[in-house]
């Protein structure tokens, strides 16, 4: 197009290029014209270079006119002794890929109106591709989905250099579609693959893309049968490969917070998590208190025996778990583990000793939750009672539990008591002594439900404290003073005097 040429005169110029090649094929190579336009430096020039390839190649494609089959070289296609119409339909489906790479470098484009345009009509040709196949069936009625066009678009996607959420926002709508759904998983599985073949360290914006994508893959919570088709119906395959992925920490915990709602329920094998879940949860840290979730479920939905579960549970008590984002979380799961009354007495006692040792130094907000969860182990296990009431046990010059032994079992807490429970009654805070004070009564029988307590933050309590209304009336002082220095035996009023 020319350079001082208008929008308007560049979608004139360009609906006629349109027009002509649909019109006669003696025309065909006015196509050069309109994919030059794809290259221009205008981005309003591109857009509506963009909207000609889509009416042009739409056309064609509905309209037969693009070869079918193995496509062979653009020079065998010029030097072979083909017929005309032949020779016409390769050349043109030559065309319209150069089309499609182009469109597919338009996904990086600067414009966000350009990539979006692109992405539309990159899945127009999706949906097109589908309805008119550009390979031969191998038996009748054998769906083709174009997998090679719908790579285009999920690499796209996937860049490893620029963030692609708005553009990954707006191809949720197609995921709406069970079979674009489907062919998405497909896609992004090979392009994972091939962009972590031999490469020792994959950017994390990649990662990043790719995780945007897949949690925006909602699938079916329940069985039934599949009816939103964005192109011709197919019978998905119901066979997974599961692939192991060295996942940044950053992504690892993005995939871990959606494993048990968004993951594991649509796994015909939910078995198939077991290394994943049990790997993460050795890291340590966050990522343990994330991985629990999903090892619950595996656990106690689909009989999967970790011989050290409970082990390495009480090795992630420590000061941090007060202050992880996740503590609501992993107090949670916590007291599902240990709410079963076949679990051993040691085994339950360690975990209470432990939690009222860190309790020492936790922050109230914490203690208001902690507090009533180690009595709550009590009230399931009345064998760990020993723990607050030892009627006939021996006086202790020193406390027996060994706060660094890593195995509960050798860790001698069933022979200790929940001292710090008591001094815990003297704490600063009202609500942390009352809460401490429990133990002085014969514990009830119902539990305390924690739930309420688990989102409680340093900010409400201080809130709550500012609502309550004290006392009319507090003595500051038994004597009242009298006059600025006090009285004159006062010792003050002994070395100054006013003048």
């Amino acid at each position: 197009m020319e350079g001082d040429a208008g929008p308007g005169d560049a979608r004139r110029a360009l609906g006629h290029l349109v027009e002509a090649v649909l019109a006669s094929r003696g025309e065909a190579n006015a196509v050069f014209d309109i994919l030059a336009v794809l290259q221009s430096e205008d981005q309003e020039e591109i857009q509506e270079a963009v909207r000609a390839c889509s009416r042009l190649f739409g056309a064609l494609l509905a309209r037969g006119e693009l070869f079918v089959g193995q496509l062979p070289s653009e020079e065998m296609v010029l030097t072979g002794s083909r017929g005309a119409n032949r020779k016409y339909k390769m050349w043109m489906r030559h065309r319209y890929h150069s089309c499609c790479n182009r469109l597919g470098e338009l996904l990086a484009h600067p414009s966000f109106q350009v990539k979006e345009l692109a992405l539309s009509t990159l899945m127009k040709f999706v949906q097109l591709e589908g309805e008119h196949p550009l390979e031969k069936p191998k038996w009748e009625g054998n769906y083709l989905f174009p997998h090679q066009l719908f790579m285009l678009v999920v690499g796209g996607l996937l860049s490893p250099e620029e963030d692609r959420s708005l553009l990954l926002s707006q191809f949720r709508e197609y995921l709406e579609h069970d079979d674009i759904r489907y062919h998405t998983m497909q896609a992004a599985s090979d392009t994972v693959a091939r962009a972590t073949d031999g490469r020792p360290e994959v950017p994390l914006t990649f990662w990043n893309n790719a995780f945007m994508l897949l949690s925006s893959v909602s699938l079916p919570r329940q069985e039934g049968t599949l009816s939103s088709f964005y192109v011709k119906h197919t019978e998905l395959s119901d066979k997974w490969k599961v692939i192991h992925l060295k996942l940044p920490l950053r992504v690892c915990k993005k995939v871990l917070v959606i494993m048990h709602d968004s993951i594991l329920p649509h796994l015909a094998q939910p078995s198939l998590m077991i290394d994943f879940l049990t790997r993460a949860y050795d890291i340590g840290g966050a990522i343990s208190l994330l991985a629990l979730n999903g090892l619950f479920i595996l656990i106690h939905k689909h009989n999967l025996e970790y011989p050290d579960f409970y082990r390495k549970l009480y090795g992630l008590l420590d000061p941090s778990v007060f202050h992880v984002k996740y503590r609501a979380r992993f107090f949670h799961l916590a007291d599902l583990f240990l709410s079963s009354s076949h679990l051993p007495a040691y085994l339950v006692a360690a975990f209470a000793k432990r939690l009222a040792r860190l309790a020492l130094t936790a922050p109230p907000e914490a203690l208001l939750m902690v507090l009533p969860f180690i009595c709550n182990l009590l009230r399931r296990h009345p064998a760990c009672r020993v723990l607050i009431h030892r009627p006939r046990g021996p006086e202790l010059d020193a406390d027996p539990y060994d706060p660094a032994e890593e195995d509960p079992a050798q860790s001698r807490a069933l022979e200790s008591s929940l001292w710090e429970l008591q001094a815990l009654q003297q704490h600063y805070h009202p609500e942390v002594s009352k809460a401490a004070s429990a133990i002085n009564q014969a514990l009830s029988v119902p539990e305390v439900s924690i739930a309420p307590l688990l989102e409680v933050t340093a900010f409400e309590i201080f809130e709550r404290d500012l609502k309550k209304k004290g006392p009319g009336s507090v003595p500051l002082e038994f004597i009242p003073a009298r006059g600025l220095l006090g009285r004159r035996e006062d010792l003050c009023a002994q070395h100054f005097t006013l003048s």
